[in-house]
């Protein structure tokens, strides 16, 4: 297939439009209010002096960058933006961590206080029964002496009697 000799070939009439150059006047590729202009009919372009041949995809193409720059700088403000929430967070969550870690520490201390307040209250129980045993013990004790001594005075009485028996008092004379 033979190359195409450009220079000869007829070129495709321009389809810009009145509203492609207001579009472009309004992305500020024209700051000028007669920078741009529509081509003649000519098939090979010969732009005045001064002014540069623009084609419509190219410019489109370079629109859509255009506002893709606008785009990525709203996304890196937007992205900016999370990251200093996400800095607020962290920190939060640092704090959170640290209240929690002090709350457990707390209740572990709270918590041993409170097994120790029951080792206590166990042991005043402990100390109550074996001060209630030793009440019994003693009040058996004393019940048994009581007892003995009883025992002991109706012995003494039994052999007093018999003693007395055997012995005659001189002042009593009946």
């Amino acid at each position: 297939m033979a190359a195409v000799d450009l220079g000869t070939a007829e070129w495709e009439r321009s389809k810009i439009s009145t509203q492609d150059i207001n579009l472009l006047k309004k992305l500020g590729i024209s700051k000028k209010p007669n920078a741009l202009s529509f081509p003649s009919e000519e098939s090979y372009p010969t732009p005045p002096m001064g002014y540069r041949p623009m084609i419509k995809e190219l410019v489109r193409i370079g629109a859509q960058f255009i506002g893709y720059r606008e785009y990525a700088s709203k996304t890196e403000e937007k992205l900016a933006e999370a990251n200093r929430l996400v800095d607020t967070l962290a920190q939060k969550l640092e704090q959170s961590e640290t209240a929690r870690k002090k709350a457990e520490l707390d209740a572990s201390q709270a918590k041993a206080e409170a097994d120790e307040a029951k080792a206590k209250a166990a042991g005043a129980d402990d100390l109550q029964k074996r001060l209630d045993d030793a009440e019994t013990a003693l009040n058996e004790h004393k019940a048994a002496q009581a007892t003995r001594e009883q025992a002991i005075i109706k012995r003494l009485n039994t052999q007093n009697r018999r003693f007395l028996g055997n012995f005659v008092d001189p002042f009593y004379l009946s």
